[in-house]
This record gives C-alpha cells, sequence and structure tokens, in this order.
C-alpha cells in the first residue's frame, strides 16, 4: 500500500506500509516523544528494549500485523498498527505521532487507511487500551465515525471499534476530506504570490498571454516571470529560474515545452511552491507526478487552459483566454479548455461572470471532486457547472455531488454520449470516457442537471442565477402573439411540463383586461393591440392563480406596440420571458429567451431541480437478509453458478424466488415433478447456454413422467457432452413481465436495470437503470423510468415490485463478487411477484474503498 493523501492543513503526505528497512524511523519517531507521550503510549515513562519492540512491529506477518507510517518529506510522522487476536477477526490497533503533528490529523488519516486495509484482509473489529488521562486518543478514536464501544477499568479503558463503513462513517471521513481539500487548494485558488514560467517576451506565445492577463486582471498578490533570456516581461520583472526567484511563489504557471516540464516541477517543488498549474501539452503524466507527490504540490493540468478566480482579494486570470473573467457568483469546472472560453463568453455577453474558472485538461490531480468541495465552501459561488469526459472517482463523486447539489445547483453538459464521441474524448483528455446510461444515472441520483450544449448550459444558468424554483410543473404561457403561445405549449409538454387550468376568479379578471377576440384558456393569447400596462397586470393575475407554477410569456413588437415592458417578476414563483431573437436579462431579473423550447427547457430545468430537492433520502431497512450465507456461497467461486445454487442466493436475500430443483438424469427430473404434482417448465443447464430459450433449452407445461424423460433424452441429445442437468420448476402463474439485473461497473459500482421482460427484452430494449445503493425514491424512478412501466404495472404490486429492486441492489453492493445477475422474467400479479428464471455469473473480488481519502499517484 503506498497512497498519497491530505492532512488538515492542506499539506500532503504519503501514507505506505512499514517493513525492516524503516526500524531506524520508527526508533527516531518513538525516542522523540517527550516523557508525557511515551508514558500514554506505553503506560511507562522509560519503555524497555524499544529496539525489540520496533523490530517486531515490522515482522513480516501480513495480513495478521500491519504498520502503516505517514511521512512527508521523507520524515516519518505518525505510525498505526494492528495486531490480529486469536486467529479471529479481531485485532488490536494501537497509533503513535510525533508530539508536533498531533494537531493536524495524522493519527485520524492513519486510522482510516488501517481500518481500510484491515476490512480488505477480513478483521472486522479493532480493539485497543487507552489511559483514562490519554484523552487526544480517545477523542480521535470516537472521532472516527465508526460504531464505538467504550468500558472503563479503572485507570484504563477499553475501546472496541466496528469496521463497517456505515453512512455516518462515509459522512464524517467526506467532512474530514472536504476541510483538507480546501485548505490544500487555497494555493491555486487564493495564492499571495504566482510565477509564470515560460513568459515568452513574444505576445503570440501562451506564457506571455498568461501574464499579460495576469497583469491586465490586476492580480494582488506578488508576481514573476521565468525567463532566461530576459530581465522583464509584459512589465513584470523576469529571472532566469524558480531558484532565482526572491521568494518561493505559492502557484507556478508552467508553459514550457512538454519535455522540460518534470525537471521544471521538481525544481519548483525543492523550491518549496505549493502548486502548479501546467499548460503544457503532451507531458510525461507519470514523470510529472512523481515530481509533484515527492514534494507535496497540488496540480491542475496539464494540458489545459488554466484557473482564474474574481474574488476581489485575488483577481487572478491565470488563463490564456482572450477575456478577463468577468466577476459572478459561478463555478465552473472543465476538461476542455475550447468549453470553458465559449462558456464564459457566452455567460459574459448575458451579464452573468465566473467565480472561478478552473479547466482541468488531462487532470493527473485536481479534479471535479476536489472542486466540488471547494465551491461547497466558497461564499461567491452559488452556481456549479461542469464539463466531464470521464470520471476518475465516480462512486466518491456522486456522494460529493448529492451533498453540495443539496444547498448549490450543480450543472454538467453531457459529454462522448455517442460512439464517435467517447472515441474523440479518449483522443482528447487521454482517458476513456463514461458510458452514457451510468453517467446519466449518476447524475440523474445525484441531483445534477445535465444538458448538452453551452447554450443549454447558460439558459438553465439564467433561470437558476434570476428566478426562484416553480412549486410544482403546472405552467402558463401569456402571449400577444397566438401562433408563438401554442409553439411554447406544446415545448412544455415535451419537457415533462403540463398546462395549467385557470380557475373562475383568474378568467373573469382575464375577460376585463383583454379584447373580446381573446384567448381567456391557457395558453393566453393577449392579441397584438394591448399595451404594456395592460400586458402587466395580465401577468400579475395569472401569477396569482394557485394552480400556476410558473409562467412563460412570448412578446412580439407590432405595429400597435410591444408588450416586452410588461414583462415583471412574479412574487415567489419563475417567470421566464420569449422574444424571438433575443436572449438576455429583461428589467429586473426576468431572463429572456430566443424560442419558446428554450425557455420550456429552461423551466423544465427548474421543476428539475425542485423535484429533486423534494425527494425523500431514505434508505430502506430490509430484513431477512442471511448475508454470513451468501458470502459462503459466493466466496472462491468463478463464472456462472449453477441454478440452485442462484436459487439459495437469492432466497437468502429475501427475494421470492420460485425455486426448483437441478436433475443429473432423467429419473430424477421424472422425481421431482411428481414430488410438484403440477406441470413443470425444463430447463436445460449446459456449458455456454446462457439465453436458454433462444438456444432451446426450455420446455414448458410438461404434466406427466413421460414428458419429462422425453424432454430430458431431447435435451441430452441436444447438447450432448454440454448437458449438467436440467433444472425442473412448477409452472408459474402467468402475468406480466419485468426484467430486473444488476452489470457491475469496476470504477461506478453495480448498475441496476429494470424494463420489459420475457423473450422480446433485447427487441425492444426498453430498461431503466440506476446506480447502487438505491434510495427508496431512486427505486421508485427506476420503476416508472421505462417507456412501457405505466402499462405492465397497471394493477400490480408496485410495492413487491419495488422491494424486489432494493433488494437486488442490496445484494449488488454486499457481494462484490456478483459482477452480473439477470432476473428474467420477474412475474407480476396482483398480489405480488415470482422471480421464475435469474443467472449469476461471479468473479473474485479485490478489495477496493472508493471513499478512502487519497490522492493520485499513478
Amino acid at each position: 500500500m503506498n497512497a498519497a493523501a491530505l492532512l488538515t492543513d492542506g499539506s500532503v503526505v504519503v501514507v505506505r506500509e512499514l517493513g525492516a528497512d524503516d526500524v531506524s524511523a520508527l526508533l527516531e519517531l518513538h525516542r522523540g516523544l517527550p516523557i508525557e507521550d511515551q508514558y500514554l503510549r506505553f503506560f511507562s515513562t522509560s519503555p524497555r528494549q524499544l529496539e525489540d519492540f520496533v523490530e517486531r512491529m515490522v515482522s513480516p506477518d501480513a495480513p495478521h500485523h500491519v504498520v502503516l507510517g505517514a511521512f512527508r518529506d521523507g520524515r516519518l510522522l505518525g505510525a498505526a498498527s494492528y495486531v490480529v487476536v486469536r486467529q479471529t477477526d479481531f485485532a488490536e490497533v494501537a497509533l503513535v505521532v510525533s508530539h508536533a503533528e498531533q494537531a493536524h490529523g495524522v493519527g485520524t488519516l492513519l486510522l482510516e487507511h488501517l481500518a481500510s486495509l484491515a476490512r480488505g484482509r477480513g478483521v472486522r473489529r479493532f480493539t485497543a487500551e487507552v489511559l483514562t488521562i490519554n484523552g487526544r486518543m480517545l477523542r480521535v478514536f470516537t472521532s472516527m465515525g465508526l460504531v464505538t464501544s467504550i468500558v472503563p477499568d479503572g485507570e484504563v479503558i477499553y475501546v472496541e471499534l466496528v469496521l463497517e463503513p456505515g453512512d455516518h462513517y462515509l459522512d464524517v471521513v467526506s467532512e474530514r476530506e472536504s476541510r483538507a481539500d480546501v485548505a490544500s487548494l487555497t494555493h491555486v485558488l487564493r495564492p499571495g504570490s504566482i510565477a509564470v514560467i515560460g513568459a515568452g517576451r513574444s505576445p503570440g506565445s501562451v506564457g506571455h498571454a498568461v501574464l499579460h492577463n495576469l497583469v491586465e486582471g490586476s492580480f494582488t498578490g506578488d508576481l514573476y516571470a521565468v525567463n532566461p533570456h530576459a530581465k522583464s516581461v509584459a512589465g513584470v520583472d523576469s529571472y532566469a529560474s524558480v531558484t532565482a526567484l526572491p521568494e518561493a511563489p505559492e502557484l507556478a504557471v508552467l508553459c514550457v515545452p512538454a519535455k522540460a516540464v518534470p525537471a521544471v516541477a521538481e525544481e519548483c517543488g525543492r523550491r518549496g511552491v505549493r502548486a502548479l498549474v501546467v499548460i503544457s501539452s503532451g507531458v510525461d503524466a507519470e514523470q510529472l507526478l512523481n515530481a509533484v507527490r515527492a514534494h507535496g504540490m497540488r496540480l491542475v493540468g496539464p494540458n489545459c487552459l488554466g484557473v482564474s478566480t474574481s474574488a476581489p482579494g485575488v483577481r487572478m486570470n491565470a488563463t490564456f483566454a482572450a477575456h478577463t473573467t468577468l466577476a459572478g457568483h459561478i463555478g465552473l469546472i472543465t476538461q476542455s479548455g475550447g468549453i470553458a472560453i465559449g462558456v464564459q463568453e457566452e455567460l459574459r455577453r448575458l451579464g452573468l461572470g465566473l467565480s472561478s474558472l478552473v479547466s482541468t485538461g488531462d487532470k493527473l490531480d485536481i479534479s471535479s471532486n476536489d472542486l466540488l468541495m471547494w465551491w461547497e465552501h466558497d461564499q461567491d459561488t452559488r452556481i456549479i457547472a461542469l464539463y466531464l469526459e470521464s470520471f476518475g472517482n465516480p462512486r466518491k463523486f456522486a456522494r460529493i455531488a448529492r451533498r453540495v447539489a443539496a444547498a448549490k445547483p450543480v450543472l454538467a453538459i453531457r459529454a462522448a454520449s455517442s460512439e464517435a464521441g467517447q472515441r474523440a474524448a479518449a483522443s482528447h483528455t487521454a482517458s476513456s470516457a463514461t458510458p452514457s446510461v451510468t453517467r446519466d444515472a449518476l447524475f440523474r441520483q445525484a441531483g445534477v442537471i445535465a444538458v448538452d450544449s453551452v447554450p443549454e448550459l447558460t439558459d438553465a444558468v439564467m433561470a437558476l442565477s434570476w428566478q426562484p424554483l416553480p412549486g410544482g410543473r403546472s405552467v402558463a404561457v401569456l402571449s400577444n402573439a397566438g401562433g408563438l403561445g401554442v409553439l411554447a405549449a406544446d415545448a412544455c409538454v415535451r419537457q415533462g411540463l403540463h398546462m395549467a387550468t385557470f380557475g373562475d376568479e383568474t378568467r373573469k379578471a382575464l375577460a376585463k383586461l383583454v379584447p373580446q377576440t381573446a384567448s381567456l384558456q391557457n395558453p393566453v393569447d393577449t392579441t397584438a393591440v394591448v399595451d404594456e400596462e395592460t400586458f402587466a397586470r395580465c401577468l400579475d393575475v395569472i401569477g396569482a392563480d394557485p394552480a400556476v407554477d410558473a409562467v412563460i410569456t412570448v412578446t412580439v413588437p407590432t405595429a400597435l406596440g410591444d408588450p416586452t415592458g410588461g414583462v415583471h417578476d412574479v412574487d415567489g414563483k419563475p417567470v421566464l420571458a420569449v422574444r424571438t431573437g433575443q436572449t438576455e436579462r429583461l428589467a429586473g431579473e426576468v431572463p429572456c429567451y430566443a424560442e419558446p423550447a428554450r425557455a420550456a427547457a429552461a423551466l423544465a430545468r427548474l421543476a428539475e431541480r425542485a423535484d429533486w430537492l423534494a425527494r425523500p433520502r431514505e434508505f430502506a431497512r430490509l430484513g431477512r437478509i442471511d448475508l454470513d450465507a451468501a458470502q459462503a456461497m459466493v466466496a472462491g467461486e468463478e463464472g456462472w453458478l449453477p441454478p440452485d445454487e442462484v436459487v439459495a442466493l437469492l432466497t437468502a436475500f429475501g427475494l421470492p424466488v420460485l425455486g426448483g430443483t437441478l436433475a443429473t438424469t432423467a429419473e430424477h427430473a421424472v422425481a421431482a415433478q411428481q414430488a410438484y404434482n403440477v406441470p413443470v417448465a425444463l430447463k436445460a443447464v449446459a456449458d455456454d447456454l446462457l439465453h436458454k430459450s433462444k438456444g432451446g433449452g426450455v420446455e414448458l407445461g410438461v404434466a406427466d413422467a413421460g414428458g419429462v424423460a422425453e424432454a430430458f433424452r431431447a435435451f441430452q441429445e441436444r447438447f450432448g457432452d454440454r448437458l449438467r442437468g436440467v433444472f425442473v420448476q412448477p409452472m408459474a402463474s402467468g402475468g406480466r413481465e419485468l426484467l430486473a439485473g444488476v452489470v457491475t461497473d469496476e470504477k461506478f459500482g453495480p448498475l441496476v436495470v429494470t424494463g420489459l421482460g420475457g423473450v422480446d427484452t433485447d427487441l425492444l430494449d426498453d430498461r431503466a437503470a440506476a446506480l447502487a445503493p438505491l434510495s427508496t425514491a431512486d427505486a421508485d424512478d427506476l420503476l416508472h423510468g421505462f417507456r412501457t412501466a405505466g402499462h405492465l404495472l397497471a394493477g400490480a404490486d408496485e410495492d413487491a415490485v419495488r422491494e424486489v429492486l432494493l433488494r437486488v441492489a442490496e445484494l449488488a453492493g454486499a457481494l462484490p463478487e456478483v459482477v452480473e445477475l439477470d432476473i428474467n422474467p420477474l412475474v407480476l400479479t396482483d398480489t405480488g411477484c415470482v422471480v421464475v428464471d435469474a443467472r449469476v455469473r461471479v468473479a473474485p473480488a479485490q478489495h477496493t474503498d472508493p471513499f478512502l481519502r487519497r490522492l493520485r499517484t499513478s
């Protein structure tokens, strides 16, 4: 194990397992403890045979005895160890931290990594003995977020930690990570000094453009140029090298040729630079990252546009964009410099600005996860916009984004949805693009508002910036041009909104304001003769109707007048305006769109956010699960499980399985049918036979011994030596058929899928997907998320189907060995549902911990 991670002050440490070569470092750590710390550690002020104790600590006895150390600049700051007790899943844990480092979170970080490692090696509980006077150590244990028991016994307290990482633990770890991340990103987004390395004298060079933008933007800190051939660049003092600078800059922007980047990064690290922005492309990623990690720096890029912030105390534009950043409240992160410029320019045209911009490029280090945590705590940022072509740690992203989106809108431009787009993204960012189904499920569940273009993004940002969220999806359209009002109504319906039905009082009030030829039904056509004042009064009347959640106005100028000036805010309800060919902000805070479809789409994004915020966040508590038995079934297995084992596995998770008998002879099959005493289905179990119906491996409704024997012989002739047996099941009563399944992605985890089942499932491809774990709201969305859901679920027991989906998700999350699960069909009845057929593929699972605090090291 070798991982880089952040301490609470934002500094970087390396956490790794210790061995015999680390004895001297461990001795130095222990000998450096003051007498008080030695007493608290060893219950003695003069520990005997310290050398023998340290050598035993690093004796090679994994997984029964493990020691982790945290290093910074090659110096050991602390060590945590566990020793398995009596070959059980209990382990005694111990921790020692240098006295000078005890307030920086070294011990907590070490325990997090030690617990993660121990879980992967079968340890389930840590135990420790702590002196009652050792309050600091007790606080370290109790603040971990794990289930903890404390038993005092005289001068000693016995502590036990349950290593199962529940939601509370993950929340606590995420909070610690957020604090550390914000501290480290201060060097990137709030630097007190910057050096542009490779700042050319030619205005056509990237380095010159970055330095020029910093000067023109009035960066408030100290600014330096590094160019061995110039004394001054763009009016800024220039130095021959980083070493020659009068001080170590907090942030260095590298615009040097790609081959020189690793060496310059190494020089920056030795000089004491805290963060790098690497503009250069084609850089050796491994060499660059090694230099960054060796010196505890943070890194943006390489292959990026740069970074900027409009905070008044900083005013930093360290990019080579053509224009300075307009100050505003939107945080923008993008892998593409071109997208960053496009969004920035479009927002500028609308009078909207950025709080900060980070172009991550190849994102070797700083990623969307880091920036989400920064913007969560940044008071200048009210809206967050993302353009991502791939995810480094999507499970952590989902958890962070869900928390951030609860307080601030998070939007993302969907990228690489097509095969061609995925190829281009892989070429562009040197990383694999994310499958669109998985990405969309992640965005939807995390509350990220997904759009497909820069204009869609800015349209939604306009609405979110200037208007409140609607209380529902009921919309009124007010227009002085009937045809455009109809188009607006059609666009609303296409976006999942619906047209409000006005109350009698609203219609009566409107009738007093508009000509008799006007239409008082929704959409309202005031006719072309109304003036600004009348149009404004009509808007007030409609906005006051309790049935209306939002209003879209559509106005065009005529020879008789232009009522656009009458469009205004309505208290507590969003108002979006349409004026053909015009996208801007009207008087007050009303966003104006160039066509009805764009206004309807923006309003739908507001409704989407309101719906997500109103969703319940509960996760169901499921009983009737025998996890120990299920884990034993999949341990050490690989490939498709036999049908009888599939039945046992699903039954262990409380799923309503029809069951059956695996028969290896015709006589055995006949006996099974007679025991059931009903017509049966016979299903061949043969090598490489996955789709039994298509492969001729199913006989249905066999009602007697002769039919069973004949079907068995037919399977023997058809499949020969490939036949491993015949699964005999009682026939299920008829009903509508669904599928429910799981496909596990190495990064994203289990993806739960449901939809139309039966033999036509592949032909119609009508499915919905969501990532595990599923909340009850996620399960509802999944249940109603495919096209034929309304027809298939009509009259069915939806609660029973929902519970099946929740149990399937629970199985997938608890058993990482299950890489593929397919229930088809799940037969629905008026009183429940039953799993008629299923298959499960398992593979040895490697222990991974996506929520462990660590930085990328390769």
